[in-house]
């Protein structure tokens, strides 16, 4: 058999509680979803704003396949470039504050367009020990010198940037982290920029739409900067799909000519543009969406604050440290049995095993009492 060691290597991490699997979803992303015939509180999913099935955003999508069609047949740089990108593109740039944006199909393929880009053999990424994964392979495929600095340590950073030699310095940090829920220090890290003239790239996946008015985290601080590249994603609180890159107007000229995960894939199907378009005017005309959902998130910490081990997060992110893999799993086994969904996270993902909680705008008061309920006679 041509695969028989990675057979045995996947059982090796199903006796580690390691092994990964799917399951399928049988009706549309919200709050509430259907499962094998079971009806589930969705707290797995980061459809923070409950925007992923909005009728508004449904129609627009609709309306897009109708007036341009389903796939867009090309790259951006040959026959894929329609109305719906480029209006998308100028409205995200306004949107955030930037002079120019350029957009992506999936937010992992913005990370690696913009390292791979920016730095090469000799120069130097400074990035943040949870980063997320894109990021990490991003550098790798970049052939930059790797320096990672412990979690969220200024000190630590600025030690390495003092003793770098590298002609280009790049400093990667997720904005939000999607493991732990904890917003980076923004400030901190872009007057070490300033300090030592390095590029900030900034990964505002679960920062956008939620923070700052939904601008982002960057709003969220009023911190702005020529030397900053901000990354976003449209899967998440946007509800749609795809990604954009946005900073100078010559940062984006360079990754379009340049970054090959941009040159040489096909362009994102107009029609999701289009989507995109609703779901911003949704971002933008419905606050109560963020405040619903900064609700919910103060609920669930101040109900739990007393009988789990919660990391420090004010975010929608909500993590619950666990003692071990098994633990991890036969407690987010219950709470599935009981009708809950939540993430069992799992080394290598993270360093120590978790529960993870997304909380949505689209979740009740009512759902919320139900999650805290189970995990207080779960815990």
């Amino acid at each position: 058999m041509p695969f028989v060691q990675f057979a045995a290597r996947l059982a090796e991490r199903q006796q580690a509680g390691l092994l990964r699997s799917r399951r399928q979803i049988d009706s549309p992303q919200g709050a509430h979803i259907q499962i094998g015939g079971r009806q589930l509180i969705n707290f797995c999913s980061n459809d923070y704003l409950g925007l992923a099935n909005h009728p508004a955003v449904v129609q627009a999508a609709q309306q897009g396949a109708a007036e341009w069609g389903v796939g867009s047949g090309a790259a951006h740089l040959l026959a894929g470039h329609f109305g719906p990108h480029q209006a998308l593109e100028d409205r995200l740039a306004k949107f955030v504050g930037m002079p120019a944006a350029l957009g992506f199909s999936t937010g992992y393929m913005a990370n690696l367009a913009v390292i791979t880009a920016l730095v090469g053999r000799g120069d130097a990424v400074f990035a943040d020990k949870l980063n997320h994964a894109s990021l990490n392979d991003a550098v790798a495929l970049s052939r930059a010198d790797f320096k990672r600095y412990p979690h969220q340590d200024m000190a630590g950073l600025e030690r390495m940037l003092a003793a770098s030699t590298a002609p280009r310095k790049l400093i990667v940090a997720d904005a939000v982290f999607s493991m732990d829920g904890d917003i980076a220090p923004v400030a901190a890290l872009l007057a070490l920029a300033e300090q030592y003239d390095a590029w900030l790239f900034l990964d505002d996946a679960h920062g956008f739409g939620v923070l700052g008015d939904g601008r982002g985290t960057l709003a969220e601080f009023g911190i702005s900067a020529p030397r900053i590249i901000y990354m976003a994603t449209l899967g998440k609180a946007a509800g749609v799909s795809g990604a954009f890159v946005a900073g100078e107007q010559v940062m984006c000229d360079w990754l379009l000519n340049t970054a090959h995960s941009y040159v040489y894939t096909t362009a994102m199907p107009p029609l999701l543009s289009c989507a995109m378009q609703a779901s911003l005017d949704l971002i933008a005309a419905e606050p109560w969406r963020r405040t619903r959902l900064a609700g919910h998130i103060a609920a669930f910490r101040t109900g739990l604050q007393d009988c789990c081990e919660l990391l420090d997060s004010n975010t929608a992110i909500q993590l619950i440290l666990l003692p071990d893999n098994d633990s991890t799993i036969r407690i987010a086994k219950a709470l599935f049995e009981r009708g809950i969904w939540a993430g069992a996270i799992r080394p290598p993902t993270v360093p120590t095993p978790r529960l993870r909680i997304t909380l949505s705008a689209a979740h009740s008061d009512d759902d919320v009492a139900a999650l805290m309920g189970e995990l207080k006679a779960l815990l």
